[in-house]
């Protein structure tokens, strides 16, 4: 994940002076001078690490910390706070039109994956705010653009409008509009074209389409990857245009993070949604406070429950619950379970949300294996009904046809029963402890963890 480098840096010297009872003037002044090199080998821009670092200081050494019982911690939550600040403070929602359909023009240079963006959008309002969208392909001058929106459009099974490449991108998106009256969508996506650098003819443009669509929302769509290139095109967008918004991709990449940091605090704009990867769904809000505790090493518990509470079913996670607590968790089980928690995204990524991550030697290096997740599936859907619910009867030629079966070794059906075998153990354990709990009103689990 981006902030890599920037998290390490800041985790260690967050280290230093976590535990400490009293912070001396020199204490901070040392913390503030690793911040300042972290952020600025991250690529924030230099005046905003100034001032955050001269917030902070403030702060640091003010009576709020020195009056405070665990001053090291009420350091860690100044940073926090100034961070979350400098990421825009609150998250920043999409616009709403009182008169639908609410319009949103999407624009940037070309490469930044504007086009991907679009369609990505598009199935995010539709999955998580239940809206009615329409794409429009305004960007007469690269072809290929046309057919990837209407390819993404299909795909997603989301309306494209396109009247070719022979109209002006203009009066495409003044026909979008008013077809969208029509059919009653909730939004319109105008994907306009970009170029490889910011030039007069394409702001030309853009401001006659924001002059007649009359759009409730502008998002510069800008690649993470850019470091501060990203900042100065932002500025120059919008400088010219008047941006509502910036959408950031690549966030997931091998990037330093600045521009996310820089971004808001040199023009203003808001972040509203990051892109985190290749797929339609790998697109999310921007959440100041939960991005601060993840470059914190404090994880992101809220946009994991979130994730599960997309992805898991209600109903059928009671049954699982009554199951575990009565040790009737089968195999089946097992592989729907698997099932639910690869549909919350790749298995690395959620785990780095989990508070302390950043503490477990190795992870930032993961990758966990998808094709061993794929040989677990194979492996039980090669099993009859009967050893699946009943495992212990699998001996030693059951064994050998369903590696056969599964296209696998004996081995790894052998340490996938044993597994299963060791969770069915600790399932029973924690059931029963949650049990003794609510009779004695003591131990009782946080949370459902399955």
């Amino acid at each position: 994940m981006a902030f890599e480098g920037l998290a390490d840096r800041l985790q260690k010297t967050i280290q230093k002076i976590r535990g400490k009872g009293k912070v001396t003037e020199a204490d901070v002044k040392e913390m503030m001078r690793e911040v300042r090199l972290a952020l600025l080998e991250a690529d924030v821009n230099f005046k905003v690490v100034k001032e955050f670092v001269k917030k902070v200081s403030e702060r640091a050494v003010g009576q709020e910390v020195m009056k405070s019982l665990t001053p090291g911690q009420q350091v860690i939550k100044v940073v926090k706070e100034e961070l979350t600040e400098l990421m825009g403070g609150e998250q920043s929602k999409i616009a709403v039109s009182n008169r639908p359909p609410t319009v949103i023009m999407m624009v940037g240079l070309q490469g930044a994956g504007k086009t991907t963006t679009t369609g990505k959008l598009a199935n995010l309002l539709r999955k998580k705010y239940n809206r009615k969208p329409m794409l429009v392909a305004a960007d007469i001058y690269r072809p290929a653009a046309i057919k990837q929106l209407e390819t993404l459009g299909k795909q997603l099974n989301i309306p494209v409008f396109s009247l070719g490449d022979q109209v002006s991108p203009v009066e495409i998106a003044r026909q979008a509009v008013e077809k969208a009256k029509e059919e009653h969508h909730d939004y319109v996506l105008i994907d306009t074209a970009g170029r490889l650098h910011v030039d007069e003819a394409l702001m030309a443009e853009l401001k006659e389409i924001k002059e007649l669509a009359k759009p409730d929302e502008i998002f510069l769509i800008v690649d993470a990857m850019t470091g501060q290139d990203a900042v100065n095109v932002a500025q120059s967008f919008n400088e010219q245009l008047g941006l509502t918004g910036v959408v950031l991709t690549k966030l997931d990449g091998d990037t330093r993070g600045g521009a996310a940091l820089s971004l808001r605090a040199v023009t203003q704009t808001p972040i509203k949604f990051v892109g985190l990867g290749e797929k339609m769904d790998a697109i999310e809000p921007f959440h100041p406070e939960r991005m601060a505790s993840r470059i914190l090493g404090m994880g992101d518990v809220l946009t994991l429950i979130e994730k599960a509470q997309a992805t898991v079913d209600e109903e059928k996670a009671k049954e699982l619950e009554k199951k575990i607590r009565t040790a009737s968790f089968t195999l089946d089980d097992f592989l729907e379970q698997l099932g639910q928690v690869r549909k919350m995204g790749p298995l690395d990524e959620l785990l780095k949300m989990m508070p302390g991550a950043n503490k477990i030697k190795g992870l930032n290096n993961l990758t966990i294996d998808e094709k061993q997740i794929a040989h677990v599936e194979a492996i039980i859907k090669s099993m009859t009904k009967e050893e699946k619910i009943h495992p212990e009867i699998i001996n030693a030629s059951r064994r050998k046809r369903i590696a056969k079966g599964s296209g696998t070794t004996i081995q790894e059906v052998n340490r996938l029963l044993k597994q299963f075998e060791d969770m069915k153990k600790m399932m029973k354990q924690m059931a029963g402890m949650q049990q003794k709990g609510k009779r004695k009103g003591g131990f009782k689990l946080p949370f459902n963890p399955f």
